[in-house]
């Protein structure tokens, strides 16, 4: 347990949690819906995970410029603006919505633009709350933006599912109002003034952009965490496939469909405000390999359940996993980077972990279509259980980690 250091988080802080609650109400309530549109229209599985990859796509090609960006400029503007542009495409679905729409190709089309903008929000907008707070107060921060990134994974589904229900294009208007509210908050949250990057021109942005790479690559500890999840959300991205799990092997319609979505934010919840009150200090190596192993173990019998209430149960466990595991990474991460470079790591680490869910749905929808719904879950639970076991051995430095002071004097070490 982490002992109270008395220092309190700032105001300014709380605000940029409610705007990134307001984000990702809207990026997780509108993706359950276009899943579920998009499986109305075509019932295929590979398109679930097609819309997965139209996502991914963005936030691979374009992470390491825009994180360079972010750490050139000042990261609540670009924040700001990446949230209008994803609020203009919102608008644009929402009008697509009601033309009764027969074609997925434009909500592939519209979706990738949604990436682009969710490219440069990433690193921005993640690097914001642990630059305008104390050093000693960032694991509670980090807890509290866990609590309001879980608790935007519980509304939005729910929110959205009820929306649909009452009027189709209904969710991708709240969608673009949400995402307004959260712009236009920003503009009364101070800038931080973490030192910011020099411009030395185009020719040097390549290399600017590949240096946030080259540090987590010589960097173990961060390499095996953050390739951790990639791997193991790459085989268990069974999320993806809830509209089809839910219309084929539950029976049940969207309302239904956005409860057993909303269990992955309710489980991952429980566990943020368990951590936020008793924040883990000890064994954190050991424990994130241990919990990605339950998630691998939650994936399998999500695979093989019929019953609502098992596969409810399933996802809430294997989401109280994966929340365990992204605490100790989005702790880990910012407080072993030095502040001039977050924004370069947290883009490439968005790519590894954010991504990754997509990346993972593209891979499920493909094997789905290969080996069937329930084959295509069950390998993916596997694949992660053999994931832990290979990182295990491969990445004794991350498995030896014990506090997470021990990350601060690396940092402290490493930064010049």
């Amino acid at each position: 347990m982490v002992e109270a250091t008395g220092e309190k988080i700032p105001l300014k802080i709380y605000a940029i949690l409610f705007v990134s609650f307001l984000s990702v109400l809207s990026i997780v309530g509108q993706i359950t819906i276009l899943g579920k549109q998009v499986y109305d229209i075509t019932g295929r599985e590979l398109d679930l995970g097609l819309l997965g990859l139209a996502e991914f796509a963005p936030t691979f090609l374009l992470a390491p410029f825009t994180g360079s960006l972010a750490d050139r400029m000042d990261r609540r503007i670009l924040f700001l603006w990446a949230l209008l542009g994803e609020g203009v495409v919102s608008i644009t679905l929402f009008w697509y919505a009601t033309t009764k729409p027969t074609s997925v190709l434009p909500i592939f089309g519209l979706v990738i633009i949604f990436g682009v903008c969710r490219a440069f929000a990433a690193p921005s907008g993640r690097a914001l709350a642990v630059d305008m707070s104390p050093v000693s107060t960032v694991p509670r921060v980090v807890a509290f933006s866990s609590i309001s990134f879980q608790s935007g994974l519980i509304i939005g589904p729910v929110l959205f599912g009820f929306l649909f229900v009452a009027y189709e294009p209904l969710p991708y208007l709240v969608s673009a109002i949400c995402l307004g509210l959260g712009a236009f908050i920003l503009i009364f949250v101070p800038s931080s003034k973490i030192q910011r990057l020099e411009t030395t021109g185009a020719k040097n942005a390549l290399a600017d952009a590949l240096e946030g790479f080259k540090f987590i690559r010589r960097t173990p500890m961060l390499f095996g965490a953050i390739s951790l999840d990639l791997a193991a959300v790459l085989f268990g991205g069974a999320v993806a496939l809830l509209p089809a799990i839910a219309e084929d092997r539950l029976g049940v319609g969207a309302v239904g469909l956005g409860w057993l979505r909303a269990a992955v934010g309710i489980g991952a919840g429980a566990v943020a405000i368990t951590l936020a009150i008793r924040p883990l200090n000890r064994n954190i190596g050991k424990i994130l390999l241990s919990v990605v192993a339950v998630f691998g173990l939650g994936t399998i019998v999500l695979g093989l359940s019929r019953n609502y209430a098992l596969a409810f149960v399933a996802v809430l466990i294997l989401s109280g996993a994966d929340a365990v595991s992204m605490f100790i990474r989005a702790t880990l991460v910012p407080l072993a980077t030095p502040g001039h470079m977050r924004g370069r790591v947290l883009a490439l680490e968005n790519v590894f972990i954010g991504a990754s869910n997509e990346l993972g749905a593209f891979e499920s929808g493909v094997t789905a279509a290969l080996m069937g719904l329930t084959g295509a879950i069950i390998f993916g639970g596997a694949g992660t259980l053999a994931v832990v076991v290979i990182w295990w051995f491969c990445f004794p430095v991350l498995r030896k980690v014990d506090r997470f002071d021990e990350v601060q004097t690396f940092n402290e070490e490493h930064s010049d």
